[in-house]
C-alpha cells in the first residue's frame, strides 16, 4: 500500500486548479484574474531560480519584468498551501533562515531570472490530470492508474 501525503492545509482550485513539483520545477496552471477562458502556464526552476509565464497557447505574460508576475506568486502560494514552505524550500534550494510565510517571502529569497521556455508539457501534464475526472467509476483495473493507491494491492 502506498502512503499519500496530505496536503499541509486545504486549498481552492478556482485560482491555481494545478500545482506539482516535479521535472526539477514547481510548476503549474493559474487561472487569469481577467478571463474565464484563458489560463497561465508558470514555473520556477530549482538551483537556478529561473521562472518564466505565459498563457496556454505561449503568449508571454504581460505581468514579467525581470522578477515573478503575480501568477508566479499565486503558484508559489498554492503550493506552500499543498507541500509546506519547508518542502517548497528545500526542493527548490533556497535558503528561507528565519523562515518564509507566503511565496511572496520565499520568492523574495530566491535569486530569481527569467528564462523564457514553452510551456506546453505543463499544460499537457494539467490535461492529462484533468482527463483522469472523467474517468467512470469501475472496479477494474486501469492500466495508467496503476499508481493511485487506491489500486495498489489490486493485481
Amino acid at each position: 500500500m502506498v502512503r499519500v501525503v496530505p496536503p499541509a492545509r486545504a486549498r481552492k482550485l478556482a485560482k491555481v486548479p494545478f500545482v506539482e513539483l516535479a521535472e526539477g520545477r514547481l510548476q503549474g496552471v493559474v487561472s487569469s484574474g481577467s478571463s474565464a477562458e484563458r489560463v497561465y502556464v508558470s514555473w520556477f526552476t530549482a538551483e537556478t531560480h529561473a521562472f518564466h509565464c505565459s498563457t496556454n497557447n505561449n503568449r508571454p505574460c504581460g505581468g514579467l519584468s525581470g522578477r515573478p508576475c503575480k501568477h508566479l506568486v499565486a503558484l508559489a502560494d498554492e503550493a506552500i498551501l499543498q507541500y509546506g514552505v519547508d518542502r517548497i524550500a528545500r526542493y527548490l534550494r533556497i535558503d528561507i533562515g528565519d523562515g518564509a510565510e507566503s511565496g511572496f517571502d520565499l520568492l523574495r529569497r530566491a535569486n530569481c531570472r527569467h528564462e523564457p521556455g514553452p510551456g506546453a508539457v505543463v499544460f499537457a501534464r494539467f490535461l492529462r490530470h484533468l482527463a483522469y475526472l472523467e474517468v467512470p467509476g469501475s472496479d477494474g483495473i486501469l492500466p495508467e492508474l496503476h499508481w493511485f493507491p487506491a489500486t495498489a494491492g489490486v493485481r
